[in-house]
Formats: structure tokens, sequence, C-alpha cells
């Protein structure tokens, strides 16, 4: 039985890669600090169904702090997904918070498991180290973040490299694109939407709503990163997850007027937030071809799956919640839970 530890355990994602890895027979051990970047309630929501299973250990700590050996010890595949989010929190003295949740916390882990041996390690990193750049430059790996966020995230990138190259440690870093669905963050956009619906608005856009995001699926996001926990890749490989299908943000308003019909909900327009980009599209041949991997929950099935987990936080709206699900899983064959 292989073990494998995940760091950011009782985040977003981490929280449903647990949960995938556990369903496969693995062992975890999680790692989470419960920071109040959101409040830490939602963590200990996210994470429940994991502390009940027999298979799965949780260490509540930050890894600036933490002696990772002991952590490390047994341990045969590394999934690190804790960090720093945000693109519009990351100005001013904030960066401070960056540096050390996203690089020097990576720079901790991958030192101690120079150690020990190799073993794979999965790098979550994000969309936000390409910056405004244009696919020309992507097309020869010129990423160029435009907030302190991607700046931190692809600093970490370039440590996960230069360790693997260095002390032969099997590493990938995975670019997120615009991950939603059931648990996702407070601060993100179908969450904040979602939940001015519920409360009978105002929607915030910031912009004018034409800004273009490849939102990808919690679920296709973790079978990814289950699949590069063991899959042959070149060093240091650095992929793309994303739906391959960007929309606008007025087109993911739109699918959840359609899901959420409340009458009265108005769209309030304000200022782009600094550091955020007009267009954001992965490229996944590369992560089709070498994981054998590829989306399988369209927007609307999967933003669906989100709502029906909001309604459930919210006592009265179970039985609507319930209804939305059941109604989705029948009209879209293709979704996934």
């Amino acid at each position: 039985m292989s073990r494998a530890l995940v760091t950011g355990a009782a985040g977003f994602i981490g929280s449903h890669l647990c949960e995938a890895l556990l369903s496969k027979g693995w062992t975890v051990r999680g790692v989470d600090s419960f920071n109040d970047f959101y409040d830490p309630r939602y963590k200990s929501q996210n994470i429940a169904a994991s502390l009940d299973h027999p298979g799965f250990e949780l260490i509540r700590a930050d890894l600036c702090d933490l002696g990772l050996e002991d952590v490390l010890d047994g341990v045969d595949v590394v999934a690190h997904l804790a960090g720093e989010p945000g693109v519009s929190t990351s100005w001013g003295p904030a960066f401070a918070r960056y540096v050390d949740r996203n690089v020097m916390a990576t720079h901790r882990l991958l030192e101690a498991m120079s150690q020990l041996g190799p073993r794979p390690f999965v790098y979550a990193s994000s969309s936000s180290v390409y910056g405004t750049c244009t696919d020309a430059l992507r097309a020869r790996g010129e990423p160029r973040p435009t907030s302190p966020y991607g700046v931190s995230k692809l600093a970490a990138e370039a440590l996960v490299g230069s360790y693997s190259s260095a002390f032969g440690i099997p590493a990938v870093s995975l670019r997120y694109f615009s991950v939603y669905g059931p648990r996702q963050r407070p601060d993100m956009a179908a969450h904040r939407f979602i939940e001015s619906l519920l409360d009978g608005g105002p929607i915030t856009v910031f912009g004018d709503g034409g800004q273009v995001r490849d939102y990808s699926y919690v679920g296709d996001v973790v079978d990814a990163t289950v699949r590069s926990l063991s899959a042959d890749l070149p060093p240091a490989a650095v992929l793309d997850i994303a739906s391959g299908n960007p929309v606008d943000v007025s087109t993911l308003i739109s699918h959840l007027r359609e899901l959420l019909p409340v009458d009265g909900v108005t769209v309030e327009r304000l200022a782009e937030r600094r550091g955020d980009v007009q267009r954001t599209a992965g490229r996944i041949d590369t992560a089709r071809e070498r994981l054998g991997w590829s989306p399988t929950t369209d927007l609307r099935s999967g933003l669906a799956q989100q709502v029906a987990w909001h309604i459930s936080l919210r006592p009265h709206w179970r039985d609507l919640g319930q209804s939305i699900e059941d109604a989705t899983l029948a009209s879209f064959s293709g979704s996934r839970s």
C-alpha cells in the first residue's frame, strides 16, 4: 500500500485529493496549518470525511515551522498543495506571507526530501505564472507573471526544477487554471457569485465581465494530480491542467442565473483589480499525452454540483440543492461527482 503526503490537505483542492487517494486504497498523511486566509471552519468541514477514514492522518502545523524529516518518514510520494493564494491580496507588505508560504515552505520541503532520497513530488502551481504573455511567448516557455502571487508561484516552480535536477527528485509542476467546484474558496468568483444569488445580490464583478478564464472542475484537476503521482515524466516537467474551453465571466454568471433563477439580482461592476489579466487559456495536449488524462466535466455540470454544495450548507435550501443536483446528473451524462 502506498503512502502519500498531501500538504494543504484541508484546503479546497487538497481535501478532494485526500479523499480520492483514500478511495484508491492509499494511506494519506495530511498537513494543514488552518491559517486565516479564509474562515478555518470551511477547512474543518472540508476534511471531515477524511478524518473518519482509518487510512488518514492529519498534522495541524505550518510547513515553515514543522520538522519535515519526521513528516516525510515512510512517505512514498508528495503532493504539495499548501500555499498562500490570491492575486489581489499579494501586493504591498502582504507579499512577505507569499514568500514564506509559497517559496520558503516549498524550499524547506524540497531540502528535506533531498536528504531522504528521491520520491515523486507534485507541486501545485498556477496559471498566474503566465500573466499577460501571448501564446507566442508561452510556446517559448516564457511566463511573465503580473502579480506578486504569480511571482511567488513561479519562484517555487524554479526551486522544484533546481532540486529535481540536482538531487534526482522526480518532480512535476501542475499549473492549475481557475479551479471551481464544491468547497471552492470564498474569495473565488463562482463562490462569490453563488452566495450573492442565494442572498439576493448584488453580484460584484471586477471589470466589464469580458475577462476570459479556463474554468477547471476540481474533480478533473484532482484526477490529473493523482495520475501525476505515478506518471513517467521528464524531470521537472511542467503541465497545464485546464478544461481547454475558456469562457468569459459573463457566461459564468449566465450559467449560474439559469441554475439559480433568483429574481431581482443585479450585477454591480467595480474597477478591475491590480494584477488580474484579461485572458487565461491552458494548453492540455501534453497532459493528455503524458498522463492519459482528459477533463470530463463540462462547466454547467460542474457549476450545478458547486451550487448544490453551497445550498447544502444552508439548511433551508437543502431540498432545492438536491433537486438541482439530481436534475443535472440526469441531464448531463458526462458529469462526474
